[in-house]
């Protein structure tokens, strides 16, 4: 299998991580991996439903490639993300990565690939929703290209915590693919160089 879908494949063969489309074999480690991340987690029924019975939805996963792991490790899914096509918006309705494997550029990748694959889908924005107090986060979603527009006050019911709702421009837009590419590539390079650092599987 390609080691990246889509334009990532074309792209960056040689990246040391796999981007693949979710599949229901890979529902019940999301949804161990939901709970862990979040305090307020889907189930793992919620994540079959979206798979089998919703055709605006799109959800990926991404593992370590074989040239970095050997075996049935590289199958671990280190983070997920996926989004809900909603006429020419796509709706980033989750992303997470595992906590031993965040700061290495696997949110950034997932970021990348919902963003191509919303483009080939008809998508002209995309938008999502981020807790107030997570700058991290945030500050990824500007690298991108999202800006806040607007709030929803007291959204998570686990804190009251208010959500920032942010937003891109048209994406399919000269400008927006340009800027989009140079970051691939910057973060082709850091994943590239961060790979021989990255923690080694105790399960």
């Amino acid at each position: 299998m390609s080691a990246l879908t889509g334009r990532l494949a074309m792209e960056e063969p040689e990246l040391p991580y796999v981007v693949e489309d979710m599949s229901m074999a890979d529902v019940r480690e999301v949804a161990a991996l939901e709970k862990l991340i979040f305090p307020l987690p889907w189930s793992a029924l919620a994540f079959e439903y979206e798979l089998r019975h919703n055709p605006m939805a799109y959800f990926a996963v991404v593992h370590a490639s074989t040239a970095q792991h050997h075996g049935t490790e590289s199958r671990r899914v280190l983070g997920y993300a996926g989004f809900w096509l909603i006429v020419d918006e796509a709706h980033i309705c989750t992303l997470g990565v595992h906590p031993d494997w965040r700061g290495r550029g696997l949110g950034e990748l997932l970021l990348a690939h919902l963003i191509d694959r919303a483009t080939e889908r008809g998508a002209t924005v995309a938008t999502l929703e981020v807790r107030a107090s997570n700058m991290v986060a945030q500050n990824v979603y500007r690298k991108y290209g999202f800006v806040p527009a607007g709030l929803r006050k007291r959204y998570y019911t686990d804190n009251n915590e208010d959500a920032v709702i942010m937003t891109t421009e048209v994406i399919t837009s000269p400008s927006y693919q340009r800027r989009l590419s140079a970051l691939k590539s910057s973060l082709w390079h850091k994943l590239a160089q961060g790979a021989r650092a990255a923690p080694s599987d105790s399960n």
